[in-house]
């Protein structure tokens, strides 16, 4: 689900260092008081307080909101690309809910890099149902921010210094060349065909001196307090994601080892920080805090795995649905073991 963030700098001005020190997550202290005994706990709703969320889209032309419908759910249709996570409601709030989630787990910073208080432009892509560019938007009530998406998902009613567009990533950006402090991005995983190509594009829009921030997501559940063997669903799945992604020619392995660091080296970033935290699945950890963005997490995956799976078994892999909803039923199960002490990197 998750695995590395880097912010890197462009160039145009002197370096400055970053306080953050690049370096591996710590190990997760777990609670002692969670046992063997604990391996079907799935209280995890209830602990959460019933986290419920809701949006609604902006007035826009009929041919974007012309859906595919694929197995009961609904995918952007946008001709230049192709996104394998479903824009439907019931993904939308998982997205809120990961959001959260990865707030508490970052001790409640949106963002690592240092871009300093009076950020004039910050561009968001992938922004999806617009809660980080909002809650930026919040945070910096001067900075005009823009956040851009395949789909037209996000809120009608959001802070005034904030504007959502429809628009691919992937194509050339028509913002003109040095116009951004900052630009962030988050979750692009299995989308991207050319990360290089992407960091090229945010550091030619990046003002002298800005920065970039791209948070990524790794698709395996690990643990440093359990041995999960190679046949375990956990693995089983992500396998099955690192095929997927290698022939749709989008990988959902960026974030592993030093790729997203090298790339954004390719692309002529300096300054480069490599950090990787670990996000709890599930209540086990001792810290409250991070106890609780397990439970979220635990929340999230549950809302969003049928959608996660969906596309790709069937689309890609060519797995008949009934399939892939008996593999969904039981990574559930697992994913639900609080004695699994299961993390993913972030």
């Amino acid at each position: 689900m998750a695995d590395g963030s880097s912010p890197g700098k462009s160039p145009k001005t002197p370096p400055k260092s970053p306080s953050d020190n690049p370096g591996s997550s710590p190990r997760i202290e777990a609670d002692p008081e969670i046992g063997d005994g604990d391996g079907d706990n799935t209280d995890a709703d209830s602990a959460v307080g019933g986290a419920s969320f809701s949006s609604s889209t902006t007035s826009i032309s009929e041919s974007i909101l012309d859906y595919r419908k694929i197995h009961g759910r609904t995918y952007e249709n946008i001709k230049t690309t192709e996104y394998w996570a479903p824009n439907d409601e019931q993904q939308n709030e998982g997205l809120d809910i990961i959001h959260n989630a990865l707030l508490m787990t970052l001790n409640d910073r949106l963002f690592l890099a240092p871009i300093g208080d009076n950020p004039a432009r910050v561009l968001d892509i992938g922004t999806g149902t617009g809660i980080w560019a909002m809650d930026f938007g919040d945070q910096f009530p001067q900075t005009e921010v823009v956040g851009t998406d395949l789909s037209p998902i996000q809120p009608a009613w959001v802070p005034p210094n904030v504007e959502f567009v429809i628009d691919d990533c992937l194509l050339e950006w028509t913002w003109p060349a040095d116009h951004f402090d900052f630009v962030h991005i988050r979750a692009l995983y299995g989308s991207i065909p050319d990360w290089q190509d992407l960091y090229k594009k945010a550091y030619r829009h990046l003002k002298p001196g800005g920065w970039v921030q791209d948070l990524e997501m790794g698709v395996r559940i690990e643990s440093d307090h359990v041995d999960i063997p190679p046949n375990h669903v956990f693995n089983r799945w992500a396998d099955l994601f690192y095929e997927g992604g290698e022939k749709m020619g989008r990988s959902f392995t960026v974030s592993q080892g030093h790729t997203m660091r090298d790339n954004m080296e390719a692309a002529g970033f300096v300054d480069i920080v490599e950090k990787k935290v670990k996000a709890p699945m599930h209540g086990w950890p001792r810290d409250p805090k991070l106890q609780q963005a397990g439970l979220l997490f635990l929340l999230a995956l549950d809302e969003s795995i049928e959608g996660f799976g969906i596309f790709l078994l069937t689309q890609i892999l060519d797995w008949q649905k009934e399939e892939v909803l008996v593999l969904i039923a039981e990574f559930r199960r697992e994913m639900k073991k609080k004695s699994n002490f299961g993390w993913c990197q972030t």
